[in-house]
């Protein structure tokens, strides 16, 4: 239900808020509640803070309620406000991948790459200021560990295939898993009465088809009721869904293969993805509007391209070095 612009209240204690970032409903930070104690999933950037601080007001607690801020992976639009976030929480730990933590404690290679991409305004206009957090509030978590939030306990599984630096968290009292882009991205506009509509994350630089496949599977094994999406947020029919990864990661890999060696190989992928994702919301009852799939969906397939042809030119290499 939603009660506000920015937060949804779903069950088990769980409201997912929209952080702000390029479109409403485009990435969610989830805020998990239990016996009076704190956590959020993801923080979006520097400017999702007053969202996610109003979350917690919404829900009578203070900020020394938190007891820790989960960034299931560094890239930006999940983790780029962590260290805003946590200066604003007195209690809160931040809860990241052995992988990614010394990003969190230094973000400065972060910046410059993502200003390499965007360009400096654009990168402010973005994401705002990225804050280093002190390597004594990071605790980096190793895989099937477990913590408790109040009565609540949960399990951090490593998840690769998006990125090497990725963890999943399996609620039980939920029966759900907060999976980050780990099990992909489905926005809310897409659904229909046939259910929700997904597709795989293949951004760079970490994209390993046979490590997504096996994550997928990793989190199917769990029988989850439910999965909670950064983009965007929660999600059921879960098996169905994992079917659906399962077949696009083919697909997209297939795509890239074969326009590996064309010259002008980064328009004719995204037409060829454009193109492929268009034919299976015909097939899932979505209204036939070019202008509105475009808009719903062109930047993850410019996103997903880029992590392809990175992963082709890193077959590439590979096979020179043998």
């Amino acid at each position: 239900m939603l009660t506000q612009p920015y937060y949804t209240d779903l069950q088990h204690g769980i409201t997912a808020i929209d952080t702000g970032y390029l479109r409403p409903r485009m990435a969610a930070s989830h805020l998990l509640v239990d016996a009076g104690r704190a956590a959020f999933v993801d923080t979006g950037t520097s400017h999702s803070l007053p969202r996610l601080l109003g979350a917690l007001e919404r829900v009578g607690l203070t900020r020394a309620a938190v007891d820790y801020v989960f960034v299931t992976h560094v890239h930006l639009d999940h983790a780029g406000g962590a260290g805003t976030l946590m200066q604003a929480l007195p209690e809160a730990t931040a809860i990241v991948h052995p992988r990614g933590a010394r990003h969190l404690v230094d973000p400065d290679k972060l910046v410059a790459g993502t200003k390499a991409v965007y360009g400096k305004k654009r990168y402010t206009d973005l994401y705002g200021v990225l804050t280093p957090i002190p390597r004594a509030r990071i605790h980096t978590v190793e895989d099937r560990d477990r913590l408790w939030l109040g009565n609540r306990e949960l399990e951090l599984i490593h998840t690769e295939g998006h990125a090497r630096h990725h963890y999943c968290i399996v609620d039980a009292i939920s029966r759900g898993i907060f999976t980050g882009d780990s099990f992909g991205v489905s926005y809310r506009e897409l659904d229909t009465a046939q259910g929700e509509f997904i597709f795989p994350t293949t951004t760079p630089v970490h994209f390993d088809p046979v490590a997504a496949h096996a994550s997928i599977d990793r989190i199917l094994g769990y029988e989850p009721r439910a999965c909670f999406l950064t983009h965007y947020s929660e999600v059921t029919g879960v098996g169905r869904l994992a079917r659906d990864l399962h077949e696009c990661l083919d697909a997209f890999v297939a795509m890239a293969g074969r326009f590996a060696g064309s010259a002008d190989r980064r328009p004719r992928l995204q037409a060829a993805m454009f193109d492929f994702l268009s034919a299976r919301l015909d097939e899932h009852g979505f209204e036939r509007d070019a202008g509105r799939r475009h808009a719903l969906l062109d930047m993850d397939i410019a996103l997903n391209v880029q992590g392809l042809e990175f992963w082709l030119d890193k077959q590439v290499a590979v096979q020179k070095q043998a």
